[in-house]
């Protein structure tokens, strides 16, 4: 069934109005208007919140996933299309939209791992997070063999008694084994599994894959997971958010104090060795506007940039286009509306 038809089902069983319907909305900090609902369950428009539609679920008393799973169906992507004046980034359709079921750890190289670490983890309140924007800022220094990663975040509650998020990063590259003795990463699974929002892209490690979180604003580090190339952690909001309230969460990932950088991989592929050519993020959770701008440091800039999308970790990637890497040194990508997938940017040295 099609969502406007499963919505016009649902409102008729509860028999509210759809007056009643924007006023409960409303007590919920979602503002969405009687017109507005109308074209909903006509089919003349669809929602573009989530988190509103997962709040419609619970006035309507239907069971999770009724209409949020019909959400999903395939749509056109949008042509990537050029930025403004400073040729600077893309602005791109929708992402990953033909992705609909798909297992969060399908995003990961190792989904066995990712399992396992997030499994260690509080996500009860992750699915009832709306994802605003998030915004990466990557430094490379090619030539110091150093990077660090700068990242912001803004969150809105679909729901009451919230406190935190999980943020997941590729650190290094993966080590896929069979565990020791039964236990760890092989003996987990990913069925079901949902990343911890954040879900980050791959960076490059020190020699031993040690990489710490610092700089973090606006809220405080809970618990952190760390193993073979993937690093999970709980950011936990200076206060308990209800529905409707926002959050800004801010940090930054870099190569542990004494760590060289000198066995890193900054993306997917490559083995041994210095291997800065691409960062990556992915989204286990639909995001409004995504930006992510490579900086170029010490004084090295590459031969030339694109920006790629990809399903999933072992799905080809789909360039987007090339950007262009201005006078600062830097390269930028904007994307809007990402469902689900990765998306990233990739470059060539001279």
């Amino acid at each position: 069934m099609e969502f406007a038809g499963a919505l016009r089902q649902a409102i008729q069983a509860s028999g509210l109005t759809l007056e009643r319907i924007r006023h409960r909305l409303g007590q919920r900090g979602l503002t969405v208007s009687v017109a507005t609902l109308s074209y909903w369950q006509r089919g003349r428009s669809r929602p573009r919140s989530r988190a509103v539609v997962t709040t419609l679920e619970e006035i309507l008393q239907v069971p999770a996933g009724t209409l949020t799973e019909l959400l999903d169906d395939p749509t056109p992507t949008a042509p990537p299309v050029r930025g403004g004046p400073g040729r600077g980034g893309l602005a791109a359709g929708t992402v990953g939209a033909g992705d609909r079921g798909r297992a969060a750890g399908d995003l990961w190289p190792d989904p066995d791992r990712y399992a396992f670490l997030v499994a260690q983890l509080d996500r009860s309140g992750d699915h009832r997070l709306e994802r605003l924007g998030i915004h990466d800022v990557y430094r490379l220094d090619d030539v110091r063999r150093t990077w660090t990663l700068s990242v912001r975040t803004v969150l809105r509650a679909a729901g009451d008694d919230i406190d935190r998020v999980v943020c997941v990063h590729q650190t290094g590259p993966a080590k896929i084994d069979s565990g020791v003795d039964g236990q760890g990463p092989a003996g987990a699974s990913a069925a079901g599994s949902e990343s911890g929002g954040l879900s980050g892209g791959g960076l490059g490690g020190g020699a031993g894959g040690d990489v710490e979180l610092t700089g973090v604003r606006y809220c405080r580090p809970g618990r952190i997971r760390a193993e073979d190339g993937l690093m999970a952690f709980e950011l936990v909001f200076d206060r308990v958010l209800a529905a409707g309230d926002t959050a800004v969460v801010e940090y930054e990932l870099g190569p542990a104090d004494g760590a060289q950088a000198g066995a890193g991989t900054v993306g997917i592929g490559g083995g041994g060795g210095w291997s800065a050519d691409g960062y990556e993020r992915r989204f286990s959770h639909p995001v409004h506007d995504y930006v992510a701008i490579i900086q170029f440091e010490g004084g090295r800039l590459p031969a030339r940039c694109y920006g790629f999308t990809a399903d999933t970790s072992g799905a080809p990637r789909r360039r987007l286009g090339e950007l262009w890497i201005g006078t600062s040194g830097s390269a930028n990508l904007a994307v809007g509306n990402v469902r689900r997938g990765i998306v990233g940017i990739e470059w060539e040295w001279h």
